[in-house]
């Protein structure tokens, strides 16, 4: 791959790539859409393919994405991955010496592109099936394909099937007339399929084609059955309101499709039909005008792409005011977040809401007057010591509610803080308990080791690098110095023959960052605790809060939805802290290693390698991630039509 070179070279290469469409061309195809919030899919890929492609882009983007992957902490479990997640092995190294020699041929309908390439590598990271580990170009993942037809699998009559959502019309409403009105003037009549029977998709069984879709678009999950569960459409928290995902088949990140062949039964009907329902593309990116000003405001790198070195960029230690270390984050990316649409009103809970509900906990009390309700939506809020207050503040309300069982939701939970789920553990668990977290190492690759030799002759402390050993403790609790070098020697071990050196076994830290006291008991008999989880979408964060749940408390788990027959996973993906690609970049840089010949150059590009830079073992078996740990549920349930996308009546369900 490219030779490391100075960002000013490479930088005259992309000039020279902008300048290319400095004068418009006879028709340009991204004016054509400029402006616009929905456009036809046809359009958007006329565009997103107008832009031919460049070697010097592929090199230098594969050799950053190459070099990251050196931190990977799963990288040769993928050489063959332990059931029942073997379906997800890949020789990562083998891919990316495919995606290096591929010809992205030219056809009749466009030149080669740039599009081509890159989507190549977002499959193929996406492929992986770790939300923790993927490539993001945001020139080509800054749209979301949308179906007005989101689907359900519900069980009806004893009978598990697909459904056109019932809610279709007032859901696909809250979108916007800039998306109904597309519809309606290509004449299609999408409020009619409202609640259909599926009988096929794309001339396959809808089971069968939602593995497809599980296996091909979904990504960031290991298990099957939790990819296939996200599939479909359910409730989630966004930012701090309900609303409802669409789902994998009707609302993808980027376009690929243009139209979905699905056979079906309408309501009242005994006729099956074939209808092509078209897929409208929604804009998630920076405005632009024309092809030029698309490339520079959503596919150039920009000046939060790449890292920055922390020792000059005047934070932490020349401010006057006490540094935070630094938050480890485990989460994934859902983009469609981005474009949120609200949970129609009929949906919206009416039981009392309890204090602490303002951010991304929602507490409720059941009719029962015993049960309370915590759903978290999510372990990432605008403020991390709100989200304590919150949980002590609804612990509160329904201890003087005379509340004695708690039921918590963790639906699409795509993870956040490793602290706040940390916290949330010993809250429920009682400070007794002992540490809230898992055994952790990362990857002892030869610049790892040196990132760490430097930050502790730099003096490098937790404020500005995660690297630096007080970050962590010994496995006694107690915290390390900011001078060990827990990384170098290295321990040995070997997954799937290949020799695999990690870290020193740590602990997380994370009491230091704990703004609640923790209770020295646990507020409610443990026994008297469950979770529930629609789907099984619970990611890092969340998965590692509901892994300890699990194997410390043995806590009662269900979750709904799932294909029949199939086993799901109560967790989605666990690793234990995730680094962006800025992330990354900024350790290297604040080690004073960028020019270091193992160090992966700046992107010339706007996009996003993150990775899973750290390995959680499981308290069952400490040779084990948790990651890779078959933990099955201990309840299934059906969505029915009562429960696919009603939270309140799910809970009282439960």
């Amino acid at each position: 791959m490219l030779p490391l070179q100075s960002l000013a070279s490479l930088a005259a290469v992309v000039t020279s790539y902008h300048q290319a469409f400095a004068a418009p061309a006879p028709s340009d195809p991204c004016a054509a859409i400029a402006g616009k919030l929905f456009v036809l899919p046809a359009d958007v890929l006329a565009c997103e393919r107008s832009f031919p492609f460049n070697e010097t882009l592929r090199q230098n983007v594969l050799t950053t994405v190459s070099r990251v992957f050196d931190f990977y902490t799963f990288e040769n479990w993928y050489l063959d991955s332990p059931p029942p997640f073997q379906e997800s092995t890949n020789n990562i190294r083998a891919n990316l010496t495919r995606i290096n020699t591929t010809q992205y041929e030219a056809t009749n309908d466009y030149i080669q592109t740039d599009y081509d390439f890159n989507i190549d590598l977002y499959d193929f990271t996406t492929q992986l099936n770790d939300g923790h580990t993927r490539w993001f170009t945001n020139c080509y993942t800054n749209w979301q394909n949308i179906l007005p037809a989101p689907f359900i699998n519900v069980e009806i009559n004893g009978t598990q099937g697909v459904y056109i959502a019932p809610d279709t019309v007032d859901f696909i409403s809250l979108i916007g007339t800039n998306y109904t009105n597309l519809l309606d003037e290509m004449g299609f009549d999408w409020q009619r399929l409202a609640g259909a029977q599926v009988t096929a998709l794309e001339g396959q069984d809808p089971y069968d084609y939602a593995d497809f879709v599980a296996d091909t678009v979904s990504g960031n999950f290991l298990d099957h059955g939790v990819r296939v569960n996200s599939v479909f459409s359910s409730y989630r928290i966004s930012g701090t309101d309900f609303s409802q995902r669409l789902g994998d088949l009707a609302g993808p990140t980027g376009v690929k499709q243009t139209s979905l062949e699905v056979k079906l039964i309408t309501v009242n009907s005994t006729t099956e039909e074939t209808v092509s329902i078209p897929y409208i593309a929604g804009f998630l990116g920076v405005a632009f005008t024309d092809q030029a000003s698309y490339w520079e405001n959503n596919c150039a790198a920009t000046p939060d792409t790449n890292g920055m070195d922390l020792r000059s960029s005047g934070s932490s230690r020349v401010s006057t005011a006490a540094p935070r270390r630094r938050l480890a984050q485990g989460n994934i990316i859902d983009k469609s977040n981005d474009s949120a649409v609200g949970l129609p009103p009929q949906f919206i809970p009416t039981a009392p809401q309890i204090d602490g509900s303002e951010g991304v906990i929602k507490n409720f009390i059941l009719p029962d007057n015993q049960t309370g309700v915590m759903f978290v939506g999510s372990f990432e809020p605008d403020d991390f010591d709100q989200f304590q207050a919150d949980t002590v503040a609804a612990i509160s309300a329904f201890q003087s509610a005379g509340i004695s069982r708690l039921l918590v939701d963790l639906t699409n939970n795509g993870g956040g803080f490793v602290c706040l789920g940390q916290f949330l553990f010993q809250y429920l668990a009682g400070s007794k308990i002992g540490y809230p977290g898992f055994v952790s190492t990362n990857r002892a690759s030869p610049l790892a080791q040196k990132i760490v030799a430097a930050d502790i002759a730099l003096g490098n402390d937790d404020t500005i690098t995660f690297y630096s050993a007080d970050n962590w403790a010994f496995l006694n609790d107690t915290e390390m110095p900011e001078s060990y070098n827990y990384i170098d020697p290295s321990l040995p071990f070997t997954v799937n023959s290949v020799n695999e050196p990690t870290s020193q076994r740590f602990h997380d830290t994370c009491q230091l960052s704990f703004t609640q006291t923790i209770p020295e008991d646990p507020p409610f008999l443990t026994e008297n605790v469950a979770i529930v989880k629609t789907l099984g979408n619970c990611a890092s964060t969340c998965a590692m809060f509901s892994t300890l749940m699990n194997e410390r408390l043995q806590t009662k788990i269900a979750v709904f939805g799932g294909k029949p027959g199939e086993n799901v996973e109560f967790k989605g993906m666990a690793g234990n802290q995730v680094l962006e690609w800025a992330d990354i970049d900024t350790e290297i840089k604040t080690a004073g290693l960028k020019d270091d010949h193992l160090a992966p150059p700046d992107l010339l590009v706007s996009g996003d390698f993150r990775h899973n830079w750290r390995t959680a073992w499981s308290w069952l078996n400490e040779s084990i991630p948790i990651a890779y740990l078959s933990e099955l549920p201990k309840i299934r349930f059906p969505y029915t039509l009562e429960t696919y996308n009603d939270p309140q009546n799910l809970w009282v369900f439960a």
